[in-house]
């Protein structure tokens, strides 16, 4: 019987390819960051030179054309004192406040009702939508228009029923409510899109279970689709906040033809000068870019400061 040969030594090893390593470090990617950087670059030019300019600017005296002056803390001091700057965060909360919570509530039932088994949803969807697409300009025109105390169609309706018409862009609070008209009218159909998305997240059977429970509308409303509906009702009270507290376009075109003083007066008494309204105001108006930065600032920290608020308290209210 054959026996196969005893090798002395063992055969060499077969030498190894060695395998190409990649490049490392930032050089080896820079295509796919210099397909990013135009996003970058322009965020940088138009995004935060222009923030850490202002923020420069607020400790400074400018009228735009002369030189600068360093003035220190001593604008912020008297933005604090400044009972004007109050008086127009105290126009836009009232404002926020009307128009928000009324928003928020239609936003939420028009929702549930085009969640609902109904014909030509996509048509409504769209047509709920379409005030949020639309020139502001040309919609706050139309608004001043429907408001006009002799003309108006509002009056028109009031005296139909037999109560004495309302100077609603000369009056405070009448300015106030038309602004917040406005508000509520451009932002439903927006929230309401956002609502129904929230909706459609929400399982079927948790509804098929209640009913079998014998619960109606109302508590499956409340125990079923209000709860697992908090991180959009959220998400909707924080930007509602942030856009609420920088109103800007609604009352300079609706209340532009009440002063003739300044298209950024915000109406007869300051009625309806919000934040924005003050600081263009004092910006453009006033020509003092130094103490305008300022206000931008604040108003920066008046935004945040009622953005957690109202994190806060919803939040909460999930938890307890």
């Amino acid at each position: 019987m054959a026996t196969a040969p005893v090798l002395d030594t063992p055969p060499p090893p077969v030498a190894e390819t060695p395998a190409a390593h990649p490049k490392k470090g930032i050089l080896s990617y820079w295509r796919l960051y210099a397909a990013i950087s135009p996003f970058y670059l322009l965020f940088l030019v138009f995004g935060l030179i222009p923030v850490g300019f202002s923020l420069y600017l607020s400790f400074h005296r400018w009228d735009g054309l002369g030189s600068m002056e360093f003035a220190g803390l001593s604008q912020y001091r008297y933005l604090l004192s400044d009972s004007q700057f109050w008086d127009s965060i105290g126009n836009t909360l009232v404002i926020w406040g009307l128009a928000t919570f009324p928003m928020i509530f239609l936003s939420m039932l028009t929702a549930v009702m085009l969640n609902s088994a109904v014909r030509f949803k996509n048509v409504y969807r769209f047509a709920y939508f379409l005030p949020n697409v639309t020139s502001i300009v040309a919609v706050a025109i139309i608004f001043g228009s429907v408001f006009s105390t002799n003309f108006g169609l509002v009056n028109a309706l009031l005296q139909a029923v037999g109560i004495d018409q309302v100077a609603w862009l000369n009056t405070p609070w009448g300015i106030k409510i038309a602004i917040a008209t406005l508000m509520t009218w451009q932002w439903t159909g927006y929230n309401a899109i956002i609502f129904l998305a929230g909706l459609q997240t929400v399982p079927g059977e948790l509804y098929e279970a209640a009913r079998m429970d014998g619960a109606g509308p109302v508590q499956t409303f409340f125990r079923i689709t209000l709860p697992l509906l908090r991180p959009t009702l959220l998400f909707v009270l924080v930007i509602s906040t942030v856009t609420g507290l920088q109103t800007f376009s609604e009352p300079q075109v609706l209340l532009q033809t009440t002063d003739n003083n300044s298209s950024f007066a915000g109406g007869p008494g300051h009625s309806g000068q919000t934040m924005v309204l003050y600081f263009f105001q004092q910006t453009f108006d006033n020509n003092d870019f130094g103490y305008g930065a300022a206000v931008a600032w604040g108003i920066f920290l008046v935004v945040i400061i009622f953005s957690i608020i109202n994190w806060r308290l919803v939040q909460r209210r999930g938890e307890d």
